[in-house]
């Protein structure tokens, strides 16, 4: 006989998703358009969190904010957390201390990982939003070199004005040009960039074209979060030692 244990309300969407205060649109790929993922996820919105104090100002001033959020995730069911932007690095330690689950809040702490995949001579890449507030604190709290190359979207282009602006409507298609010139500009200038790291939660709809336009593996925090959720989830596999078959 299998016993079953309780002990939260919601069971079946283990990952919680801390969410920017946003109103911006988000197409499929997105972290937060619930149709980008093909398992359950709980969203929670960080009040007066916008993008433009967390990318541009300093998040650790919101993180009582983020903490009181990824508890109430917690205690409505979820196994792990994660959140909406990849800045929020800078706050890992600290939500991770507040919480009894796993906490993963940024992409960027895939480039340690992916960097001990690549060839002698081969190094990750970095793509932001904003370079100019993406500082060595962000790097360091997800353990990544400092001397990484980097490289940013156009800051008068659409995707950040966009973005960072929280604007109601955003033309993707020039999105996706601005996001193949960065990724272009940043092999070009770095020609020993073997892989690519997504800092940006919204970049994940343009992964797919960004790596045929490079041919490097791209990494976004959709791979990141497949990951993560299959650590929360196991795939169970017929043979097993509960399948009667076994």
């Amino acid at each position: 006989m299998q016993t079953e244990h309780g002990g939260k309300t919601v069971f079946g969407a283990s990952l919680g998703i801390l969410m920017l205060e946003t109103r911006f649109p988000r197409i499929p790929g997105d972290i937060g358009n619930a149709r980008t993922w093909p398992f359950p996820v709980q969203f929670r919105i960080v009040r007066n969190a916008t993008p433009d104090k967390v990318v541009r100002q300093d998040a650790r001033v919101l993180v009582d904010l983020f903490i009181a959020a990824a508890q109430d995730l917690v205690a409505h069911g979820c196994d792990g957390i994660t959140t909406n932007c990849g800045f929020l690095s800078i706050v890992q330690d600290q939500i991770a201390s507040a919480v009894p689950v796993p906490v993963a809040t940024s992409s960027l702490m895939q480039v340690p990982m992916v960097q001990a995949m690549l060839p002698t001579g081969k190094r990750v890449g970095i793509l932001t939003i904003s370079p100019g507030t993406l500082t060595d604190a962000h790097l360091s709290a997800a353990g990544v070199p400092l001397d990484t190359p980097v490289m940013g979207t156009s800051p008068d282009g659409e995707f950040t004005r966009k973005i960072l602006g929280n604007a109601s409507e955003i033309d993707f298609a020039a999105c996706r040009t601005e996001m193949l010139a960065a990724g272009r500009a940043l092999i070009e200038e770095h020609p020993d960039v073997g892989a690519i790291v997504l800092e940006c939660t919204n970049m994940t709809p343009y992964a797919a074209d960004l790596r045929r336009a490079t041919g490097l593996p791209v990494f976004s925090i959709y791979t990141f979060l497949q990951w993560f959720q299959q650590s929360l989830m196991p795939d169970r596999f017929a043979g097993g030692v509960d399948d009667p078959l076994f």
